[in-house]
């Protein structure tokens, strides 16, 4: 107890060490929305990464995803690595950072409003951020009770307010920089954490080898009758295992949260050592964490989902491994969460204000005025996630677990194809993108109320929601060919950015020097 005890009083210290240190750095929107759009690109990296991955992958999807794939749910971290890393930040990077500098939206509903010409949309857009992103921070909590309980014998409520008051001092004290300062912190917990619990939950079965030999004798006739199946390269249902690949993977070129990094990266020069950095540490966190849930089976006399749920099936994993690496394991559940969480809550605050509040009910307001509102609304959205972490903890209402479920789902839907062919394409039309955002939630929505109306493979939120996005990318397009353009000299300015010469070294340059 003293070891576990001790290891979350130094993560605490230096947690909130962090966010005290940066307090002076974050007295306007900029430098405490963005960071002065100065982060560099190991820190945006791990800020990217940190925010991808949180304890809902960790505990409850690697524990859901790892017992219905068996050993083929690590093409789920493969796909985070590459799609929702790799080529995000590829597609997506520069683009983003280039025209939000240019069109001086420090929010995504900001880049909406002032990239299509539209007031309503940038509105539209906080809205619903705001009804998505903050029933999805409460999902965060909830992968620590289990944890907590196995290691502390602590109430849920306990662990939700100690996170939520560690997380409020630091972002509300710090903002963007501190956050990302401990993003990189955190992570760093993260990559030595998965690489010690993976090592020690194959060695209870002779190594790799024999725990892949092992899960090769497992069988579940209620799944499969497949012998070897859970070993298997694709696992006993391939369509739902890429209907997840698309969701967790294509998904984050849509959320917020994720987009907003790019926004603040310090330059141009810098997003090709982000890619590489970005990209290692998605392959080693959400690879690992999808590669143990495989092994899940492997403690099936253990583990009774009918009564603990597929949350039961990591904590249930690590509960006989040494005192000091359950207090990483802890440590690095936590770290992942509160930095989710913090990113997540400065999405929500920030476009809150400077999306919805200012300018429509605010007219006026200093910029010094408005970062104490984004912090003041900081700390009351941390609040709301904790009071409905606890509501649904302690009266088990499954409405607001089903919400926060098809809250990616609405969020990517909406958001990811106007925002993509936004970056690319003159061609989009405000009607498009109202028509994306509209077909989005409202799918989600019915999704909730009406489940078992939908085709079987759409019952489920994560095929939901990959549907949602692949469908936005047709129906912008369609909608945009049959609705009124946007003004040429409106698009042409937005556009012009990417006219602007970059300069680089002689030895990166494309043109060919004669001597």
């Amino acid at each position: 107890m003293f070891i576990k005890t001790a290891l979350l009083v130094i993560f605490f210290a230096v947690t909130i060490g962090v966010g005290l240190r940066f307090r002076k750095r974050s007295n306007s929107v900029d430098s405490f929305v963005l960071g002065g759009r100065a982060v560099g690109p190991w820190l945006t990296a791990f800020a990217y990464g940190t925010s991808y991955f949180s304890a809902v992958v960790f505990v409850g999807y690697a524990g859901q995803f790892g017992w219905r794939f068996g050993l083929s749910a690590f093409w789920i971290g493969l796909g985070n690595a590459f799609v929702g890393s790799l080529l995000a930040w590829v597609v997506l990077a520069r683009r983003t950072r280039v025209m939000t500098r240019h069109l001086g939206s420090a929010t995504m509903p900001s880049f909406f409003g002032r990239r299509y010409d539209s007031a309503g949309l940038r509105v539209g857009a906080s809205v619903i951020t705001f009804i998505f992103l903050v029933p999805y921070t409460a999902s965060l909590y909830n992968g620590l009770s289990r944890l907590f309980a196995m290691a502390f014998d602590l109430d849920f409520t306990v662990c939700i307010v100690a996170m939520a008051v560690l997380t409020a001092v630091y972002v509300i004290a710090g903002g963007y920089t501190a956050t990302a300062v401990n993003d990189f912190i955190q992570g760093i917990i993260m990559l030595v954490g998965i690489v010690a619990v993976i090592g020690a939950v194959v060695r209870v079965h002779g190594g790799f080898g024999g725990s892949l030999a092992a899960l090769a004798e497992v069988s579940d006739g209620t799944v499969s009758s497949t012998p070897g199946v859970f070993a298997s390269m694709f696992g006993p249902d391939p369509l739902s295992l890429l209907g997840v690949v698309l969701l967790t993977s294509v998904g984050t070129w849509g959320l917020p949260q994720m987009v907003q990094k790019f926004y603040s990266i310090r330059s141009e020069r810098n997003i090709s050592t982000g890619t590489v950095v970005s990209t290692v540490f998605a392959v080693v966190i959400s690879g690992g964490c999808y590669l143990l849930g495989g092994f899940g089976r492997l403690f099936s006399d253990k583990i009774d989902i009918s009564a603990g749920g597929y949350d039961s099936v990591i904590p249930t994993m690590i509960s006989g491994f040494s005192p000091m690496l359950i207090g990483i394991v802890i440590v690095l559940v936590f770290a992942a969460s509160i930095s989710t969480l913090s990113s997540l809550v400065m999405a929500s605050a920030s476009t809150f204000t400077l999306d919805f509040l200012k300018g429509n009910f605010i007219k006026k307001i200093k910029d010094k005025n408005q970062v104490m509102i984004i912090r003041a609304l900081i700390a009351v959205f941390i609040a709301v996630s904790a009071i409905i972490a606890v509501i649904q903890y302690k009266g088990g209402i499954s409405f607001i677990a089903q919400l926060m479920g098809v809250s990616w789902g609405a969020l990517a839907g909406a958001f990811l194809a106007p925002f993509l062919y936004g970056l690319y394409w003159r061609g989009v039309t405000r009607a498009a993108v109202w028509s994306n955002f509209v077909f989005a939630c409202a799918f989600m929505v019915l999704n909730i109320f009406f489940r078992d109306s939908f085709p079987h493979i759409l019952s489920s939120p994560i095929n939901a929601g990959a549907f949602t996005m692949l469908a936005g990318m047709a129906i912008v397009p369609l909608v945009s060919a049959f609705t009124p353009k946007l003004r040429k000299k409106h698009t042409e300015n937005c556009f012009s950015c990417y006219d602007e010469p970059v300069a680089v070294k002689a030895s990166k340059s494309l043109k060919t020097i004669n001597n």
